[in-house]
């Protein structure tokens, strides 16, 4: 089943006696399990709850605790972490898992236990008996992380929820600046969230100023500093990413590929190329094949033509050791707003 599925039954208490969540997101795997551990355990219920982790205890001991009526009565729950098991290399581990205990468990589960299997793997391997078991007698979600594509419709529903709107262009850099993180996103938002208040509008300048800034971000700013021409703005710009231990190699390659994006994106436009066949050729991000789009026309195919030779040439001076790195850079940015 997908996450959104098992997550609206739990919501409706609709709780099964095993759960089996796999895959590299941690976001949904804590948010079911947060819901699950809601559902089942009253508040103050801590003792029905048991946490084990499967590489360092044999999944025989997470069945007979599931398996024991609870002292107080209640429902138990039970979190078993890393069924290594399902893996297609499980790991070498001290001791033995008694799978057919588990099998026989899974066909009769107990009424007065909940187990949820968490398993941060990619992937399971489902031609084993035990994952095929695992997941005929179990309410299983898929957790691996949303696609690029699926991101603007998360950032929607999470500002949904927290009660602010976000303008049209501020949802095209956000959808560029976060990755498909949830955690991070959803972490951002509340930033935003408690900036903006209930039922207030982000902005993106708002957005801009308050998010974490990414490496694609800060390149960008960078690139509009030197279409300005503002040496101070470029400056500053780095100054602060210096602090944050960018390195200027690093942003030498940053800029030469949002340089080498818009001179593509500007050769591609005068050939008449859509921007959906600029991206998929190009294959980089709508929103920077967009921004790509509106910077082109601030310059020549010879200026861009320059910029690039400008870039690589102060690239090949920081590494042949002929310049220091820092005066390097500022020196390229001077050249870069002044010529």
């Amino acid at each position: 089943m997908s996450y959104m599925n098992v997550l609206q039954q739990v919501k409706q208490k609709q709780i099964a006696p095993v759960y089996l969540l796999y895959g590299t997101e941690s976001y949904f795997i804590q948010n079911i399990t947060k819901h699950i551990t809601e559902a089942v355990l009253p508040e103050a219920a801590d003792e029905n709850l048991s946490v084990y982790d499967l590489e360092e205890t044999p999944v025989q001991e997470v069945i007979t605790d599931a398996e024991t009526y609870p002292f107080f009565g209640g429902t138990k729950l039970i979190m078993a972490h890393n069924p290594s098991f399902l893996k297609a290399k499980p790991d070498k581990l001290p001791f033995e898992h008694d799978l057919n205990v588990l099998i026989h468990y899974l066909e009769q589960p107990t009424d007065y236990a909940v187990i949820v299997f968490t398993a941060s793997y990619e992937k399971i391997d489902e031609r084993k008996k035990i994952s095929k078991v695992l997941k005929q007698h179990s309410v299983t979600a898929e957790c691996n992380p949303i696609k690029d594509y699926d991101l603007k419709n998360w950032i929607k529903n999470l500002a949904g929820s927290m009660k602010m709107i976000i303008e049209e262009d501020a949802y095209e850099m956000l959808e560029s600046e976060l990755s498909t993180n949830l955690h991070q996103v959803r972490n951002e938002l509340e930033k935003l969230s408690a900036y903006v208040g209930e039922n207030g509008v982000v902005t993106k300048e708002i957005a801009e100023n308050l998010i974490s800034h990414t490496e694609t971000n800060s390149s960008l700013r960078l690139v509009d500093a030197v279409i300005e021409r503002k040496l101070d703005k470029a400056v500053s710009i780095y100054k602060d990413l210096e602090k944050m231990n960018e390195e200027p190699i690093g942003l030498i390659a940053l800029l030469a590929f949002q340089f080498r994006t818009i001179l593509r994106v500007k050769l591609m436009s005068q050939k008449g190329y859509s921007q959906f066949q600029m991206q998929k050729q190009i294959g980089a991000h709508p929103y920077v094949i967009k921004m790509a789009g509106q910077r082109e026309r601030k310059f020549t195919v010879d200026r861009l033509q320059t910029i690039m030779d400008k870039l690589t040439q102060t690239d090949a001076a920081i590494k042949q050791g002929k310049m220091e790195k820092g005066l390097a850079f500022e020196l390229l940015l001077h050249e870069l707003t002044y010529n």
